[in-house]
């Protein structure tokens, strides 16, 4: 017998991961900018300036800080 409910879930995406720079840390909340200049409210505490990896709506560790680069098609 197949089970329904993971059928379900199996036809929804799966949640993206991001990366980010901490703007601010405060309670257990961090606000992360992304590249693209949007800000998220998420869980979890790091240092202001810090990169990290974030899927959803908690940081998941740290990142490598690297250059990013755009590339338009």
């Amino acid at each position: 017998m197949t089970n329904l409910y993971r059928q379900f879930l199996d036809l929804l995406p799966a949640r993206p991961l991001q990366v980010g720079t901490v703007t601010a840390s405060a309670s257990g909340v961090s606000t992360i900018e992304l590249p693209g200049g949007g800000l998220l409210q998420v869980r979890g505490t790091a240092t202001v300036g810090q990169q990290v990896f974030v899927r959803d709506g908690a940081i998941e560790g740290n990142a490598p800080a690297l250059a990013v680069v755009q590339i338009e098609i």
